[in-house]
């Protein structure tokens, strides 16, 4: 996808045009809103030179992506565009595993297919509470404010955003019906929230968390633990998403942390899209695979060097649902980490080689190189 990308980028308008196409291409970056509602992260990638390689790897995107809603630019452009960002990674993610993407139905907001294959899927996006229990958020400069903030506070948070689209009962609408139905979850919360969220995410999809230790001679032991509920303030749930009456008919959770902007200024960049002034610098975690491992690998990579790569779905996980009715089955999601629940409550992990699971990238434009844009 990201070759085809590149080579499309500058075709003229009228070369996208197919036939059967509904209306004019979107237009994600024509400001269609007053400059004071944008929202400050649309407006730095629309703008700014440190963020030209996400502008310009989504700017295909424009001619590619339908929208039934018919709202989406303006939410692009203003509150929604974390969710909106979320949307366009999955679709790059889909796309790129081979899958034709659907989407004449606004409901769900994606059905995937290929030869023989189906599934539907809807996007949720965990965001800051203005108001309410969860409007006041634990210290995370204590060590009893981030055991709160990971154990009760995220679960809390993702159960929210979850339960909102498990209660709209998808799985019985006829365009669903029989398919195995994703939901796609991704954490906006703020800050570095998102990369570190990721274990209160399945804790509350299975309603397990788990103890470690080594013994003498360093191997490592796992020990899980039943979580009963998760509460923070005045507000309380049950863990165990995947226990809950009517969530068989949801076959899996996906997430992805690194499905924000900071993918589409990578990705831009290993495509050639952007200014050359831009050097991104990458910092995260990522899977140790030794067996008695209990601490992820640490890295730095170097965006602009010619030996780095990066995939849409690197970083991508799939909780799978031990209930569901209809099963996604792994070869289904190539290049994600799956997850399930075994009968003895150990969870059982197939991830790829390479599998960050949080990174920040940090952005700086050389002032002393000629500015050539592309």
């Amino acid at each position: 996808m990201r070759r085809e990308m590149e080579s499309v980028a500058h075709q003229d308008a009228a070369e996208y045009y197919q036939g059967d196409e509904k209306g004019e291409p979107l237009d994600f970056f024509t400001p269609v809103v007053a400059r004071e509602r944008l929202h400050p992260n649309f407006a730095k990638v629309a703008e700014q030179e440190g963020f030209s390689s996400a502008r310009g790897i989504i700017k295909p995107m424009m001619h590619w992506y339908e929208d039934p809603d018919g709202n989406f630019v303006e939410q692009f452009q203003t509150t929604g565009f974390d969710a909106r960002i979320w949307e366009l990674y999955l679709f790059a993610a889909f796309t790129e595993m081979g899958y034709q993407i659907d989407r004449a139905e606004a409901i769900p907001d994606f059905t995937c297919k290929s030869i023989g294959i189906e599934f539907c899927v809807e996007a949720t996006t965990v965001n800051a509470s203005r108001e309410g229990p969860l409007s006041t958020v634990p210290q995370l400069d204590t060590d009893e404010g981030r055991i709160a903030f990971m154990r009760e506070f995220m679960p809390l948070k993702y159960g929210s955003a979850l339960h909102t689209k498990f209660k709209k009962k998808y799985w019985e609408k006829p365009n669903v019906k029989g398919k195995p139905l994703v939901f796609a979850i991704a954490d906006f919360q703020g800050g570095a929230s998102m990369i570190m969220t990721r274990s209160a995410l399945h804790t509350y999809l299975y309603g397990y968390d788990y103890d470690w230790h080594k013994d003498e001679a360093g191997c490592l032991h796992i020990i899980p633990r039943k979580i009963e509920k998760h509460s923070w303030s005045t507000k309380e749930i049950t863990s165990g998403f995947f226990n809950q009456p009517g969530a068989e008919n949801i076959s899996a959770v996906v997430f992805n942390n690194s499905g924000t902007i900071s993918k589409f200024l990578r990705m831009g960049m290993l495509a050639g899209f952007g200014s050359p002034r831009v050097v991104l610098t990458r910092i995260g975690t990522a899977v140790d695979h030794d067996p008695n491992a209990a601490e992820p690998i640490a890295f730095k990579h170097n965006v602009n060097s010619p030996n780095y790569s990066e995939t849409w779905v690197e970083g991508f996980d799939v909780f799978h649902n031990p209930n569901a009715l209809h099963p996604l089955e792994e070869w289904m999601l190539p290049g994600a980490s799956h997850h399930w629940l075994l009968p003895d409550k150990q969870m059982r992990s197939l991830t790829p080689d390479w599998h960050p699971l949080g990174s920040m990238t940090y952005i700086s434009v050389n002032e002393s190189a000629p500015v050539e844009a592309n």
